[in-house]
């Protein structure tokens, strides 16, 4: 199934082709055909001539405007990658003389080492869809790799399809990365709107940079100014539907961010002048910075008024080069044993390139000395810290000896009560340990002390299940509405009812029913003396 064709020649600077150039390829016995082929470098020949309306006859210019306008959904190239998992297609189209012809009987064909030839069609597998010019995978997988054939009267085209894993580590596939480069300040672009022919299923496109989430929604490129720390892997995911599924179509772009060559104006850090306190006979030392090109100098201009300075000396530069491009400069000025004749003196650092030049000033002045506190001054701040100190320890003895009073005080101020929080304990341990929760339905049981109670006991009942609840009606009540509403939902169930005389007696029905609802405990038959009575077996 090997495909042999003739390779059109490239049109010289002055030459435009008048007609696409046909070549036979020998294929499968049943696909001997012809096809059409029109090479990249043929329609970039073309494009600046077809506006210039320098190219041979107008057909071959409107077929090379269809073939350009049609780029991004025509499959073109003879060798395709695919990541699986994602949906898939390929796109024939036709050339302006097949337009011309009468519509012909469309195949498509797939051929592999295992099976060889084989037509396909929409049952062949689930996954795979025909429209005539398209066959689209949903989605493509490992074992679609392989030759694929469109055929339709007697042209043939042939593409390669080689299908690669998805990435486990990463949400895109390194095979399928496009690699940009862009300086900085420059226009940063990433096309996350490429995908035209699933425009329509798209339902929404996220932005990930190092499969990090950093803007969601894309409706067309996202476009920056670059900046160095922009560089890194940018994928657009589109996310689609199709019969009711949701899939996603990766697009991913290498971005590399690299400085601006073009020189700057070299320019010194810091103010134009500064001025250095200084000590005599100490030593300092002045640094110079820049930021300048690679061709340009800095250097310290000392005008020597007084001669030669021999505590003056000058080290050698540093230069380190940028993420940028640009460089860094350093010059140190280093003055030993600091004397009158350094004092009041311009030191200059300069930097120049060809057409500009800057520079600093340094001048060296001596530190003003220190002046004593007058002693009045210190001897009434001296006196104050004592007085204060005194009344701070006064106080600390006094909270010390009346620290029992004083605690005392502040409780029946602030009418602390710390014993609540211990009722709330003791309410949750009580009911931890019962089994059944005895509710007495009437208003006065009602009150502000049990409430808690109350509800407590109802949530172990409603939420954690480990406690029953018996509901006795002691009076006949109409009006419920007082009753909690978690109590309401229990109302249903069943309901001990007191009436009067008839239920004082213990053989009554009201003891024997709430016997009956209250936890059963097994109980020996037979049980030793001294079990029961304890005490008796100790004397």
């Amino acid at each position: 199934m090997k495909d042999t064709r003739r390779q059109p020649a490239t049109p010289g600077p002055e030459q435009c082709p008048t007609a696409p150039q046909r070549a036979t390829p020998r294929l499968h016995p049943q696909l001997h055909s012809q096809r059409l082929f029109i090479s990249s470098n043929l329609l970039k020949a073309c494009r600046s001539r077809i506006l210039n309306m320098h190219c041979g006859q107008v057909p071959l210019t409107l077929l090379v405007l269809m073939f350009m306008n049609t780029s991004e959904t025509c499959t073109l190239r003879p060798h395709i990658t695919a990541v699986e998992g994602e949906p898939f297609y390929l796109k024939y189209c036709l050339s302006s003389s097949e337009h011309e012809n009468e519509p012909a009987t469309i195949k498509w064909y797939k051929s592999n080492e295992s099976h060889g030839l084989v037509e396909l069609s929409s049952s062949s597998s689930p996954r795979i869809t025909l429209h005539d010019y398209v066959l689209e995978f949903w989605p493509v997988q490992l074992d679609d790799s392989g030759s694929y054939f469109f055929q339709t009267g007697n042209d043939t085209h042939e593409w390669r399809l080689n299908v690669i894993r998805r990435s486990k580590h990463r949400c895109f596939a390194e095979k399928q990365v496009i690699s940009i480069t862009v300086e900085v300040k420059q226009a940063l672009q990433i096309p996350c709107d490429e995908h035209s022919y699933y425009k329509k299923l798209v339902n929404r496109t996220l932005l990930y940079k190092n499969c990090e989430k950093i803007e969601k929604n894309i409706n067309s490129s996202f476009r920056k100014n670059a900046e160095l720390n922009d560089q890194g892997y940018y994928t657009c995911m589109f996310f689609l539907y199709h019969n009711g599924k949701l899939f996603n179509v990766t697009n991913t772009f290498n971005i590399t961010i690299v400085g601006d060559h073009s020189n700057i104006i070299p320019v010194l850090f810091g103010p134009k002048l500064k001025h250095i306190g200084v000590e005599l006979g100490k030593d300092v030392q002045l640094n110079c910075s820049a930021l300048l090109n690679e061709k340009d100098l800095i250097y310290w201009n000392i005008q020597k008024e007084n001669g030669e300075n021999p505590n003056v000396h000058e080290e050698k530069e540093i230069r380190i080069k940028t993420s940028e491009g640009k460089w860094h400069a350093s010059k140190i000025l280093r003055i030993e044993n600091i004397n009158e004749i350094n004092l009041n003196f311009l030191y200059n650092c300069t930097v120049a390139s060809e057409g500009d030049i800057d520079t600093k000033s340094f001048i060296l002045l001596k530190k003003a000395e220190l002046v004593d506190i007058p002693g009045h001054v210190f001897t009434r701040g001296i006196i104050i810290a004592i007085l204060i100190s005194g009344v701070a320890m006064c106080l600390m003895i006094v909270a010390v000896i009346y620290r029992v009073d004083l605690v005392l005080f502040y409780r029946d101020f602030m009418g602390r009560d710390e014993t609540l929080t211990a009722v709330v304990d003791e309410i949750h341990s009580l009911i931890e340990q019962s089994r059944r929760l005895i509710i007495v339905l009437s208003k006065s049981y009602m009150s502000s002390e049990v409430r808690y109670e109350l509800e407590s006991g109802l949530h172990e009942a409603l939420v954690e299940r480990k406690i029953k609840i018996i509901l006795i009606e002691f009076t006949p009540i109409s009006d419920f509405t007082f009753l909690p509403q978690s109590l309401k939902l229990l109302k249903s169930h069943r309901v001990l009812k007191w009436k009067a005389d008839k239920s004082l007696s213990y053989n009554s029905r009201f003891w024997k029913n709430l016997l009956y609802l209250m936890p059963a405990k097994t109980v020996k038959p037979w049980r030793d003396e001294s079990e029961v009575f304890p005490m008796l077996s100790q004397s």
